[in-house]
């Protein structure tokens, strides 16, 4: 009996010696990051993070991270854990003329052993080489890219989900991304499955992927895993009541969001509007430009509602229905709220500023449509509805889309392990934007599969591909979707798969990444997937079947046409064009037009407004305008 109460006693102490050392307050922080606490060399490795953070003194820096817009350069540089004693600061080096030159130095924060550098006088023309170093003689290299405007083609890599079940590398979509050598990377969110661990989680994520991302823009932005919840509704910065995240709400402690957002989030161009939610919590919605495209990246979850509490239970999650007697419109409730109006509104202005800019897009978490049947395994049972996805609120969702319909952008995004193109449907079929799902990195943890009831094809127009499940369908909130692409694994038991995965087998769980093409001459997208372990440099390299894809922008303005107005001609080419209907004063939408002649088309009859500019519609007015076939001369 005395030693079991040694045993406790011993415990005890040990716990609470760990907890005084807790860079995060209260009972919600004692156990977070761990692997990455300052104490850690006074303790031995028990798992794989402990061990992955302690490297040679001379490899302390683990990678860096940038992007540079408008002549600001921001550039966030992730350590692994110092050791007492050893400096915190790091210098970010320029190479100019052939030599290093010292840019700044920056100190490293803790928690979370990151630092963070700008430059607002960035010269975004020129190729610049760049080195950071930390005085134990640790040094990362790089390069900070100029704007490639002139390129007729700007190429995205798309990926997300980059699960800690397989704690292998990722060489393989490495190097093909090398090869393919994107413009830009934008990694969706769940970059980290370590909830608990995010530093030492996002470190892996960085090491892994390091050698692509030091020399090139990457926008990384925050899903539920990365913040240590199973699912995320953010309502606007509120407290959850369970890491499930049903509530609404962040779970863990503000200071440990704060400091994940600082590691991820800092380096994107400024905020469009920084104002903090509740609790003093960052937001990252902005506007990104590389190349002549511009890409608006929002947060799907930050303002979102939590369905705890508000709709009844239909499924063994609060987020998941299964009863098939359920009515979407009892779900759509009034209040909900999806983007929230503060990004609503910052879409709406983004789709109007096209300074520097030829073509547009839209960067989130997740789909804008329930394009799955199957989670989990294949034979755990067929959901009807996900509210995790940004199908839910219905209302919100087409408010969204409405508003990304007006730029004619398309919307790349992850989180739904089952890559998929779709068009959305907002009152019709096709008459919303396209949306390109990607797959995720690794595929280990959770199958999805796009398995329509008794096999059945869509309607609709066919679509032309080798897919029999394609067309036009009703997801399980009531919402319009037309399948164009999907991705099913091949594997039906994720735990079979995984077993093959950890001794090192090659499985096809429709895992690896997207990559969308931006043809500025053409004003074309073309979608591309590529399997894990694939080898883009081979000839011939397949993708994954119904893929690539090739889209015009227009197309993501899918509105049957009921007329045109007067043909513009204006004397410089490629002039921004706006169509205001009259009735309502709805923004149709507002394109860069390619050429000095445009015809405008129109969805109903009335009375429509015209406006036209250089960057913006603030030029040219003509009001009262009807579908014609007369020709309007316009002077800019």
């Amino acid at each position: 009996m005395k030693n079991y109460l040694m045993l406790i006693i011993g415990a005890l102490l040990i716990w609470n010696s760990v907890a005084a050392q807790s860079a995060f307050p209260g009972e919600r922080g004692k156990a977070l990051d761990t692997s990455t606490r300052e104490d850690i060399w006074e303790r031995e490795p028990t798992r794989f993070l402990d061990e992955f953070v302690r490297v040679d003194r001379d490899e302390v820096i683990a990678f860096a991270i940038y992007t540079q817009q408008a002549g600001s350069m921001k550039m966030t540089a992730q350590l692994f854990p110092l050791k007492a004693g050893e400096e915190r600061e790091v210098t970010l080096e320029l190479k100019q003329n052939g030599n290093w030159k010292r840019a700044k130095s920056a100190k490293v924060n803790y928690p979370g052993w990151y630092a963070h550098f700008r430059i607002d006088d960035w010269d975004g023309s020129q190729d610049v080489p760049y080195r950071v170093s930390h005085s134990g003689g640790a040094t990362f290299e790089g390069l900070i890219r100029r704007d490639p405007i002139e390129k007729q083609e700007i190429v995205v890599g798309s990926l997300s989900c980059n699960s800690s079940r397989d704690r292998g590398d990722r060489d393989s979509i490495v190097a093909n991304l090398r090869a393919q050598d994107p413009d830009l990377l934008f990694f969706a969110g769940d970059q980290s499955y370590d909830h608990r661990e995010l530093t030492a989680g996002w470190t892996w994520f960085g090491y892994l992927f390091r050698d692509v991302i030091k020399d090139r823009p990457t926008i990384t932005i925050i899903d539920d895993h990365d913040i240590g919840q199973g699912n995320f509704w953010g309502e606007g910065g509120i407290i959850a009541d369970a890491t499930d995240g049903s509530s609404g709400g962040y779970y863990y402690p503000k200071e440990y969001i704060k400091m994940i957002h600082d590691q991820q989030n800092w380096h994107l161009p400024d905020p469009f509007d920084p104002k903090p939610i509740e609790q003093g919590i960052q937001v990252y919605y902005t506007d990104a430009k590389v190349g002549g495209v511009s890409f608006a990246v929002i947060e799907d979850r930050k303002f979102k509602s939590g369905p705890k509490g508000k709709i009844p239970e239909m499924g063994p999650r609060p987020d998941h229905i299964n009863d098939k007697s359920y009515d979407p419109n009892t779900v759509d409730l009034p209040g909900l709220k999806l983007l929230g109006d503060r990004q609503i509104h910052f879409l709406n202005e983004w789709s109007q500023d096209w300074e520097g800019v030829e073509m547009k897009a839209v960067l989130s978490q997740t789909a804008f449509t329930g394009a799955v049947h199957l989670h989990g395994n294949f034979d755990s049972g067929r959901l009807l509805a996900d509210l995790d996805s940004n199908a839910w609120p219905q209302t919100g969702r087409n408010k969204a889309l409405a508003a990304i319909r007006r730029a004619w952008a398309p919307h790349l995004c992850g989180d739904q392990h089952l890559a998929v193109i779709v068009q959305h449907g907002i009152d019709e079929h096709r008459d919303g934007p396209f949306g390109f799902t990607g797959p995720a990195i690794v595929n280990t943890i959770y199958g999805r599969w796009w398995w329509p009831e008794n096999g059945e094809a869509g309607g609709g127009d066919p679509i032309d591909n080798e897919l029999e499940w394609t067309g036009d369908y009703m997801d399980g909130l009531g919402n319009r979707m037309t399948m164009h692409s999907y991705a099913n694994p091949d594997f039906k038991n994720m735990n079979t798969a995984r077993e093959l995965s950890n001794q090192g087998g090659e499985t096809n769980l429709e895992d690896g990444y997207g990559i969308a093409r931006f043809h500025k001459p053409s004003r074309t997208i073309t979608f591309e997937c590529w399997p894990r372990f694939g080898d883009v440099t081979k000839p011939n390299a397949p993708q994954y079947p119904g893929w690539p894809m090739t889209i015009r922008a227009e197309e993501n303005d899918g509105r049957e046409v009921y007329g045109y107005l007067p043909e513009m001609v204006f004397d410089d080419p490629d002039p921004v064009v706006q169509v205001i209907n009259e009735s309502n004063k709805e923004v149709l939408y507002t394109v860069r037009i390619k050429g000095k002649t445009f015809l405008p088309k129109v969805y109903s009859d009335g009375k429509y407004t015209v406006k036209a500019g250089e960057h913006r519609p603030d030029g040219f007015t003509k009001k009262g305008l009807r579908p014609t076939a007369n020709k309007i001369k316009v002077q800019l």
